[in-house]
C-alpha cells in the first residue's frame, strides 16, 4: 500500500509536466476527431473512429492519474543537514 501513500505525496516536476502534456495532447486528438468526425468517416469506419477517439482519451486521462502515483523521495541525511 505504499504507492497509495505515495498518491497525496508532491508530485516531481517532470513527471506532472509530462502527465499534463499526455492529457493536453489527447484532449486535442480527441476533440478534434470529435469535432472532425464527420469529415473522417471518409477515411475510417465509424466504429474504428469512435475506438481511436475512445482510446486517445482513456490514455490522456488514465496517464495523467497514474502520475499522481509518483513522489520525490526525500533522503534522510538531507533533512538532518537542515538547520
Amino acid at each position: 500500500m505504499k504507492s497509495l501513500k505515495n498518491y497525496y505525496k508532491p508530485t516531481p516536476v517532470k513527471i506532472r509536466k509530462f502527465g499534463d502534456a499526455l492529457l493536453a495532447c489527447a484532449a486535442l486528438i480527441g476533440g478534434g476527431g470529435l469535432i472532425a468526425y464527420d469529415s473522417l468517416k471518409e477515411v475510417y469506419s465509424p466504429k474504428e473512429l469512435k475506438i481511436i477517439i475512445g482510446v486517445t482519451l482513456f490514455v490522456g486521462i488514465i496517464g495523467k492519474f497514474l502520475t499522481n502515483f509518483f513522489s520525490v523521495n526525500e533522503s534522510k541525511k538531507s533533512k538532518s543537514n537542515c538547520k
